[in-house]
Order: structure tokens, then C-alpha cells, then sequence
């Protein structure tokens, strides 16, 4: 699933284990329509990101920034303190494209790793 908003916080780097950091952030996702009586509605949905593969994309998942976010989103529910019921959307993140910074976009993804140090390339041709 494929969604594009603007983080709504900085995002957090959090330590979950020995060696495992997840980034944390938010992104709000805005909407209109006109219903039938041809009022327009505004409408925000607001989805609770997570990306594990890298911890450096924190630095550039600020307040405000224009992002596509590809990944699975899961829904979930809770009973808050005060009795009331609480739903929210989490977005478990596997690439992020930053739109609207400088003249083109990044793409932050899952790093490939090569074994080999070398940078000749070994094609015979």
C-alpha cells in the first residue's frame, strides 16, 4: 500500500532490543469531498509510522515534510484509562520517498549489501 502525507512530529529513534532501533513517526494524510448537500468536508486520517531498517532516516523525517510511504498498514483498538474506547492506524514502513525538498526526491529503502569491496565491475564486456 502506497500513501502520501506530511509528518506530523519529528521522528523518534527507539531502542526495542540488543541490537534492533525502530523509527517512530506520524503522518497525517489529508482529504475533501462535497456530501450532497454540496458542502465541502475536510477530513484527516492520521497514521502511527514504524520503520526498522535503517535509523539514520530519522534525521530526515521532520515536522512538515511531504512523504510517500510504501508498506502494510494494520489497524488496532484499545480501551484508554478513562474507559473510553480508542482506535488507531499503524503503517509498518518499507520505503519512503521524500517529495518537495530541493529539485528531485529521495527514496530511502531497504540497502542492499555486497560482500565484495570492490568497485571494478567484473561484466566481460
Amino acid at each position: 500500500m502506497n500513501i502520501i502525507g506530511r509528518v506530523t512530529a519529528d521522528a523518534q529513534v527507539r531502542n526495542v532490543s540488543n541490537s534492533k532501533q525502530v523509527v517512530n513517526f506520524s503522518v497525517a494524510i489529508n482529504d475533501s469531498y462535497r456530501n450532497k448537500a454540496g458542502e465541502r468536508i475536510e477530513q484527516t486520517t492520521y497514521f502511527d509510522c514504524a520503520y526498522w531498517i535503517s535509523p539514520k532516516v530519522a534525521g530526515i523525517l521532520t515536522k512538515g515534510t511531504l512523504v510517500e510511504l510504501t508498506g502494510r498498514v494494520s489497524a488496532r483498538a484499545w480501551t484508554g484509562s478513562d474507559g473510553e474506547t480508542h482506535a488507531g492506524l499503524n503503517f509498518y514502513t518499507s520505503q519512503i520517498k521524500l517529495h518537495g525538498r530541493g529539485k528531485k526526491s529521495e527514496t530511502v529503502q531497504t540497502p542492499t549489501r555486497t560482500n565484495n569491496s570492490k568497485e571494478k565491475d567484473d561484466l566481460p564486456f
